[in-house]
């Protein structure tokens, strides 16, 4: 009877743990597939303090390519200005080697964000990957090239070597200028602009460039992200800002 009692403890024991195993693998699956959705669709997760009172943003570079400190500050005041995260926002920043494929593909980012990606939501914490990359984008033409692109619900990229080719010299941008402007463009994607998942408060998407503010004054503004345009917008290194009609569908779907 004895040796009967000690196997039901010990049979228990095993399945408890099993289960608490299975839950907690489930649970990390779920919170990484949260993250591979398309563009905008946590637009209203990244604007409200709904279900997330917190964000964390995962800063990685490629080491020689570091972003300024003063286009972090910026890209943290964006998130204060714009979102209800009541917890704070916090920057968690780390290098990584080159991986070495320049020019980059999507594809190729989606790759390294997968291989390197190490924080996720938790109950009430949302997390952003921000990737700042040696070498260019394969999406370059003969006479532009892309600066940055978001790619998922929670993730971007900057093409760092070419913002260090158009800025810090005569007649150029500073590099912290440039930096938060495109960074804060990438931004404005994955909140939703221009109708990716924060809802049209009035007919402002630009018909030739999708996705994009038709306000030429805007941040969303198709040339900011691209070097045959963003020159017009980075004027004496004052960083173009949402124009009312982008702030009016931030604010409709949750942001301030």
């Amino acid at each position: 009877m004895k040796k009967n009692t000690y196997f039901i403890i010990i049979l228990l024991f095993i399945t408890s743990f099993s289960c608490s195993k299975d839950d907690e693998s489930n649970g990390t699956e779920n919170t990484i597939d949260y993250h591979l959705q398309n563009v905008g669709a946590s637009s209203k997760d990244l604007l409200s303090d709904t279900q997330y009172k917190s964000l964390v943003i995962e800063l990685i570079y490629v080491e020689g390519f570091e972003p300024t400190q003063q286009a972090v500050n910026n890209i943290v005041a964006f998130f204060n200005e714009r979102t209800y995260k009541p917890n704070g926002i916090t920057v968690q920043k780390r290098s990584i080697p080159s991986p070495g494929l320049s020019p980059y593909t999507t594809n190729e980012v989606r790759t390294i964000e997968d291989n390197n990606r190490t924080i996720f939501n938790t109950e009430d914490q949302l997390a952003v990957w921000a990737l700042y990359i040696d070498g260019l984008s394969a999406s370059n033409s003969q006479n532009s090239s892309v600066l940055g692109t978001a790619y998922r619900n929670t993730s971007f990229v900057i093409y760092e070597e070419s913002i260090h080719n158009l800025s810090d010299d005569a007649f150029e941008p500073s590099r912290q200028a440039l930096e938060t402007t495109v960074t804060l463009h990438e931004i404005g994607h994955i909140f939703g602009l221009t109708n990716l998942g924060a809802p049209l408060q009035s007919n402002h998407e630009d018909e030739a460039h999708p996705k994009h503010c038709d306000e030429t004054n805007c941040l969303m503004f198709w040339k900011t992200e691209t070097t045959n345009g963003v020159m017009d917008m980075v004027s004496g290194d004052e960083i173009p800002q949402l124009d009312a009609q982008c702030i009016a569908d931030l604010q409709a779907n949750g942001g301030k």
